[in-house]
């Protein structure tokens, strides 16, 4: 499934490729995604701040697209709503995202809007953090349709 939905992003959001975003790891607590420094730079030689909203926003919504598949659904039509960042610290090296997966009670609460409504929102947290300390915090409202 993590093959799948490399090849799905880096065919369907093009600048996913460009930035080299790769999946690392997926498992029942948080996906983890990664994209080099070098190709996601700024001028003063630290992650651009495109490429970390990038990244945060994108692996929010590929952690969605998991989750649909994981409830049984296929959906097409998964969208961020709403989103806050906060920066805290410059990013210096490789960009690495921790998405975290919401908690079972969410996914319950996700899947029943979704047979009954077949639309629901969800809220996704994710950080990127380098050598132990968190560079940006993110919280982002998804809708998934289906």
């Amino acid at each position: 499934m993590i093959k799948e939905l490399q090849q799905k992003l880096h065919k369907e959001i093009p600048l996913t490729k460009y930035m080299n975003l790769k999946i690392l790891n997926y498992n029942e607590n948080k996906l983890i995604t990664t994209a080099p420094l070098d190709v996601n730079i700024n001028d003063k030689g630290t992650a651009f701040g495109g490429s970390l909203a990038t990244m945060t926003i994108i692996s929010a919504w590929s952690i969605c697209y998991l989750i649909s598949k994981e409830l049984g659904f296929t959906s097409n039509n998964i969208v961020v709503i709403k989103n806050e960042h906060s920066y805290k610290k410059p990013v210096t090296k490789d960009i690495v995202c921790f998405t975290t997966k919401p908690s079972k009670e969410e996914l319950e609460i996700l899947k029943d809007k979704l047979l009954t409504k077949k639309s629901a929102s969800i809220k996704i947290k994710a950080q990127i953090i380098e050598d132990d300390e968190v560079c940006v915090d993110f919280i982002g409202y998804y809708v998934i349709k289906i």
